[in-house]
């Protein structure tokens, strides 16, 4: 009984750290992109409503994290976006999902 009852509790445990997965907003609120986008306005760069647009029914995640990750400028105008490696690759993948589904 003891065994089950702490099997139950790491289990409730392991089902509250996925619930506590960061959303699109709070992963670009943490890593600071809101410094220079918004969802629906051009700050100093695209805004997100912008990016999904240009890339619509295109399969671009992995091009966009790579994006991301180095930095460059091009894409959207001529002012360099900041290479953002710290950014862990899964985190990274949830922002552009959920920036490409604006």
């Amino acid at each position: 009984m003891k065994q089950l009852l702490i099997a139950l509790a790491l289990g409730g445990l392991m089902t509250a750290g996925l619930a506590q997965a960061a959303s699109g907003p709070e992963l670009a609120k943490q890593y600071n992109c809101l410094a220079c986008h918004s969802v629906d306005a051009k700050l100093v760069g695209p805004s997100y409503k912008q990016v999904a647009a240009k890339y619509k029914g295109q399969d671009v995640t992995a091009k966009l994290m790579q994006k991301v990750k180095a930095g460059g400028s091009g894409s959207f105008g001529a002012i360099p976006m900041s290479p953002n490696p710290q950014v862990p690759d899964a985190d990274l993948k949830q922002l552009v999902a959920w920036i490409l589904a604006q």
